[in-house]
């Protein structure tokens, strides 16, 4: 075959991990369901031994599946849990937001959004330890020596404990991205700006109102939150653009 050939072959790994990550995706194969092995899977795609081990070299690097050794080992699929998945997504969406600069307005609207989705439920389901965490991330912020790089993990500490106390582990999944990715984003750009005095008025506020298990106050001062937090990136993003036309760095 020549070389030009071999370049136009379709990626047969790919294929073969794709028909596989299929099979898991439609409940063919389940947690724990051992694969067949490398021949069979090999006689199976009618391709070599070392083409399937790539294929499942990657779903081993998508997390899908795990391999065992000794006489009752081979490949089986995965159980992920939630938190490997949370982990996973946050830092895809920290990636997809680095990456591809995303507006931060876009961010701020998509970040905020999302956790108003979560409110209700909070304020439903929240239990002491909810309470007591989000409480103790207030207390810390107050605290006159904490670095810049302390208040904003704290900051999304507090906003995951807020999205974990809806009980409902999809959203906690669906919402790491946008509070571990979006929210430090909106940090980095604000940190400077923002008066840590009026972020813990309004975190006590929302905290409050869940403690209260008013959702409406919530989604208010979530509502007063995001305003806050536009103003702030708008005020640091105008400063900027002064600064490249004029070659003086964004006033702090």
């Amino acid at each position: 075959m020549k070389r030009n050939e071999q370049d136009q072959r379709p990626d047969l790994p790919a294929q073969i991990a794709k028909a596989l990550r299929d099979s898991i995706l439609n409940g063919a194969l389940t947690a724990d369901d051992r694969l067949p092995s490398e021949a069979e899977l090999a006689e199976s795609f009618a391709v070599s031994r070392p083409t399937v081990r790539e294929a499942l070299k990657r779903l081993a690097a998508q997390s899908l599946i795990r391999t065992e050794r000794g006489a009752f080992g081979g490949a089986f699929i995965r159980r992920l849990s939630y938190d490997e998945a949370q982990a996973q997504h946050a830092t895809t969406s920290t990636l997809l937001l680095s990456i591809n600069e995303v507006d931060f307005e876009v961010a701020c609207e998509a970040r905020y959004a999302m956790e108003k989705s979560c409110t209700a439920l909070a304020a439903r389901r929240r239990g002491a330890e909810d309470l007591a965490a989000m409480r103790a991330e207030i207390h810390r912020q107050g605290q006159p020596n904490l670095s810049d790089e302390a208040f904003c993990a704290s900051d999304v500490a507090l906003h995951r404990t807020l999205v974990d106390a809806a009980g409902n582990p999809i959203l906690s999944y669906q919402l790491a991205g946008a509070v571990e990715a979006m929210q430090p984003l909106m940090n980095m750009i604000t940190f400077t700006a923002r008066s840590r005095e009026q972020i813990v008025r309004l975190h006590t506020a929302l905290v409050d109102s869940i403690e209260a298990r008013d959702a409406a106050g919530a989604d208010r001062v979530l509502a007063e939150l995001e305003q806050y937090t536009l103003e702030l990136g708008r005020r640091f993003i105008a400063a900027r653009r002064t600064g490249e036309r004029t070659g003086r760095p964004p006033a702090r």
